[in-house]
């Protein structure tokens, strides 16, 4: 299944204070990796519409069911503003009751 480039929710939040927040607990480890391909908290916008144009192409495959909804897993490849490429893994959830998906986080695929 693929998920909706245009009814995904990609909280701007999430993005600036989490996945590209270097001094952020969990997020920190995201950030740097982010980082060596261009992303930083400046320029977030550019991530969300990567996210969308290049990751949200790729099949969805379904994840972990919770109380609150069904998670999806995407992993594939990313190319950031400096050209270069890696693997990432962005999860999601379509929530009970709602239609569409919200980012829930990205982790970086180890290199191969």
């Amino acid at each position: 299944m693929k998920l909706s480039r245009e009814t995904t929710v990609i909280s701007p939040d999430k993005l600036i204070n989490y996945v590209l927040n270097l001094h952020h607990n969990e997020g920190g480890s995201k950030a740097l990796f982010l980082r060596e391909i261009g992303y930083n908290q400046s320029n977030w916008e550019i991530l969300e519409n990567d996210l969308r144009e290049q990751h949200l192409k790729s099949e969805a495959t379904p994840g972990k069911s919770s109380p609150f909804g069904q998670k999806f897993e995407i992993t594939a490849p990313i190319i950031g503003p400096n050209g270069e490429e890696r693997m990432i893994k962005t999860i999601w959830m379509i929530k009970n009751n709602e239609t569409f998906a919200r980012f829930i986080t990205l982790i970086p695929e180890k290199k191969q």
